[in-house]
């Protein structure tokens, strides 16, 4: 005849915050009658339980094995682990279950998204049409990023930067690395130059070269996005690309770019230069023609290249190339 005490108990509640960390119903009755009374035995455990000792002893290897009890020793029989240490202990091994869980959801989307490109390579490519599609689209790129964005800035803006310069300022706060090569016609435009300056400030490592090949954002190197064309209208069109050969390629295609690219000018310290000529050193190591650099400083050739000249007798320097290697050794740049 079927133990109906024991049958009732084995089924967990729904609500029960044990069943979170893995303990049944019968398992949690057992533990709490072993609590109570630690000397009562199999056999006293089962009478506060109303299931046989068999099946109490099989419960007590279970909770052995949770952690919940201690094994016998010299002593005697077993004895209950102090439950603020023992369900800590199975909220930790949860936590971790779960961790490595959510790791293996990550390689099995992997291998989940290159089957649905070999069945459909369609789905490699995204397009996304309209500001408001591709906004969302940023977004999305930024909050899955894990590791670290990489991008290419460069005319023409084919979106107000507002959406994501708060983009990447988040993105900074979290900790992901973000890495920036910087078109130095880009940087003629003050408020592009000033935005530059201010990712740099909050943490971006970025870099200038003449010009960039084109509009670029690379997330963990295996997701992109970069525009296809603007319409006459003013209309934006952008594709994202998944992970694949391309993503790869585009990622390569960055470092390449980084590697040749000079350190962005950052601010100076104060006292070796007066604000003028911090603003000129940093312009000047952006890479900017003196037609830019004059005007961003609103002075003529003649005034920009004088001031130039005086900073390279300061330093004692022949041409500009050396002005920015001692400029660099004092920590102006």
């Amino acid at each position: 005849m079927a133990n109906t005490a024991h049958d009732t108990a084995r089924q967990t509640p729904a609500a029960s915050p044990w069943a979170a960390v893995g303990v049944s119903g019968f398992e949690e009755l057992v533990y709490q009658a072993i609590l109570h009374q630690p000397d009562a035995g199999a056999a006293g455990w089962a009478l506060l339980t109303g299931a046989s000792p068999v099946q109490v002893r099989e419960c007590c290897n279970r909770l052995l094995t949770l952690g919940l009890l201690q094994p016998p020793d010299s002593m005697g029989g077993l004895r209950a682990v102090d439950p603020r240490v023992a369900i800590r202990a199975l909220i930790r091994r949860r936590e971790t279950e779960s961790e490595l869980l959510a790791a293996t959801a990550e390689e099995m989307a992997t291998a989940y998204e290159a089957g649905l490109l070999r069945e459909e390579p369609s789905r490699l490519v995204e397009v996304a049409s309209g500001e408001g599609a591709i906004a969302a689209r940023l977004e999305e790129l930024y909050a899955r990023a894990e590791h670290e964005v990489c991008l290419f800035d460069t005319p023409p803006y084919l979106a107000p930067p507002a959406p994501q310069v708060d983009l990447q300022a988040d993105l900074l706060r979290r900790g992901i690395v973000s890495r920036g090569v910087y078109a130095a016609t880009a940087l003629e435009d003050p408020k592009v130059l000033a935005r530059a300056w201010k990712m740099a400030e909050l943490g971006e490592q970025a870099r200038v070269l003449p010009s960039v090949p084109l509009k670029l954002l690379v997330v963990d190197g295996c997701r992109a996005m970069l525009p296809l064309t603007a319409s006459e209208a003013g209309g934006y069109c952008a594709v994202v690309v998944w992970h694949s050969a391309v993503t790869e390629a585009l990622q390569k295609l960055f470092e390449l770019a980084w590697q040749q690219a000079a350190p962005l000018g950052q601010p100076v310290g104060d006292g070796e230069l007066s604000e003028g000529e911090r603003t000129l050193i940093r312009l000047l190591s952006a890479g900017m023609k003196d037609e830019a650099v004059a005007r961003h400083l609103g002075v003529s050739l003649r005034t920009l290249r004088r001031r130039v000249s005086d900073l390279q007798d300061r330093l004692g320097a022949a041409s500009r190339f050396q002005l920015g290697v001692r400029a660099s050794q004092r920590g102006w740049v």
